[in-house]
């Protein structure tokens, strides 16, 4: 498995500016990239900003990052393509996020600083756990709305 070099940071750092961070809202400190201007075309554009920092997820597995970078940083992809989807404050939301610059961070971290070694499989269980309850908790409630309404209409008649 290849490794990443400190060489090789420039060209990873340029992709994850352009896509997170290399305009500036005129007057304010507020960054914005590539990410966030697909990201204005609902659904569509939001898809093509997942392909785009998924695909900068595999280059940076592909030099060698630990089970425990690249699950950190298919998280951070998850959820800003959850979050970001929502209309309106899905578009807001990306604005301070930034996943890919977030996962380059996490790369260097783990290169330079010797951090984030281990398998991730932590990761993976507790995300998988959240979803089971989270789905839990939706059919708990769609349970409890469905009952609701039949209680409702069963006084209508």
């Amino acid at each position: 498995m290849k490794t990443t070099t400190q060489e090789e940071f420039p060209w990873l750092d340029r992709a994850s500016d352009f896509l997170d961070t290399r305009y500036r809202i005129p007057g304010t400190n507020i960054r914005f990239g590539a990410d966030f201007i697909i990201g204005l075309v609902p659904y569509a554009g939001d898809l093509v900003s997942f392909l785009l920092s998924g695909g900068l997820v595999v280059v940076m597995a592909r030099k060698g990052a630990s089970g425990s970078v690249v699950a950190r940083m298919i998280l951070n992809v998850a959820v800003d393509a959850i979050v970001g989807s929502v209309p309106i404050l899905g578009d807001l939301f990306d604005l301070g996020f930034k996943a890919n610059r977030r996962n380059l961070r996490l790369l260097k971290e783990h290169y330079e600083e010797g951090k984030h070694q281990g398998s991730g499989r932590g990761i993976v269980v507790g995300v998988i756990v959240a979803l089971i309850v989270i789905f839990v908790l939706a059919v708990v409630l769609l349970w409890w709305i469905v009952a609701e309404a039949l209680a409702i209409l069963a006084g209508l008649f």
